[in-house]
């Protein structure tokens, strides 16, 4: 993919986390920023933010649960704004509670948010880009895409379903001969407004399972990804790559694992926000809540292991040259 200067580039779930915190990225790379989401005053904030960053925001109103909002809206950028290079899908609802305390309703909402709108959004930006040949779709993951863990059986159920979705996708993609791809970033827990404004059914406040990364970490991981969709998957953050190793190796013992420190892991002490809810009716309609949650004391700005994973090609060569190096040494010191 070329420079994202210019371009114009679909976020989904852009007023408020990390969609809010890659829209900012964008404005500083030069695009032409669409933001896709519910909330009136997030969505206006956030397109000020790509202005002030030097990008280029226009607003789009849509529940990503439904079709139509969601075809309309990519018909309508195209139409405003030019054609779509990049669609990033980040939008998602939730529902923080055991399996039997959720109603049929809620689980249905979450997975018409979380899981369809990601298709929907995938289907629009489809048929826009296939008469052109070319474009990238970008999906925002999760470690939970791998490990399910208690207290979000439909948000991780969903993500299992994402993946799924994208490979599937991606196998047609690649039969076809085409030029459009389809990328994935993984996830770790991220400090953003999520646990100030999801559904909760817990006694405690509900918090990300530490370690914590600032959105502005998810961001850079999902922006290099639209520069650079070739890729299938990214994974962002130690404690990611730890989940999906121990869970190829040992998947029962992580079982026994999450089954004991899960539930306490999601959980402060403080009582947990009353009166907010952004499942059926968005949170930031009437306030801007931007990217970051409450936990910013806790979070960690950098990813070291991100870096490694961007720059997977270069490191592994210094480390073959660094072993070649000192198996040359040993060599010439043997009798």
């Amino acid at each position: 993919m070329a420079p994202l200067q210019g371009r114009v580039v679909v976020v989904t779930g852009a007023s408020g986390g990390v969609g809010r915190a890659v829209v900012r990225l964008l404005g500083q790379r030069g695009a032409k920023v669409a933001l896709i989401a519910r909330g009136t005053t997030g969505l206006g904030a956030a397109a000020v933010d790509v202005g002030a960053e030097g990008g280029t925001g226009q607003v789009y109103e849509a529940d990503m649960a439904d079709y139509d909002q969601v075809r309309l809206a990519g018909e309508r950028i195209e139409a405003e704004m030019g054609p779509i290079s990049v669609w990033i899908n980040t939008a998602f609802s939730s529902v923080f509670a055991k399996f039997s305390d959720i109603t049929p309703d809620e689980y249905a909402r979450t997975t018409a948010v979380t899981y369809l709108g990601y298709v929907w959004g995938t289907k629009v930006a489809l048929d826009l880009m296939r008469p052109r040949g070319t474009g990238a779709i970008i999906q925002t993951g999760s470690a939970l895409s791998y490990r399910g863990i208690p207290l979000q059986s439909a948000y991780c159920g969903a993500k299992h379903a994402i993946k799924g979705f994208t490979e599937s996708l991606r196998t047609e993609l690649l039969s076809d001969g085409s030029d459009i791809h389809v990328s994935l970033v993984q996830l770790p827990a991220v400090n953003t407004p999520q646990f100030d404004w999801v559904l909760s059914k817990l006694r405690r406040h509900p918090q990300p399972v530490p370690p914590i990364y600032q959105p502005e970490v998810a961001a850079r991981a999902i922006v290099y990804a639209a520069e650079h969709p070739e890729r299938k998957e990214y994974w962002v953050g130690a404690s990611t790559a730890a989940t999906l190793l121990a869970q190829r190796v040992a998947p029962a013992l992580v079982d026994r694992y999450v089954a004991r420190t899960g539930a306490r892991s999601q959980q402060t002490d403080e009582k947990p926000p009353s009166g907010v809810s952004n499942l059926w009716e968005p949170a930031d309609d009437t306030e801007d809540y931007g990217a970051h949650g409450s936990f910013d004391k806790r979070s960690h700005a950098r990813s070291p292991q991100l870096w490694l994973s961007q720059h997977r090609g270069p490191v592994l060569l210094a480390l073959a040259g660094g072993a070649a190096v000192t198996l040359a040494a040993l060599r010439r010191r043997s009798p």
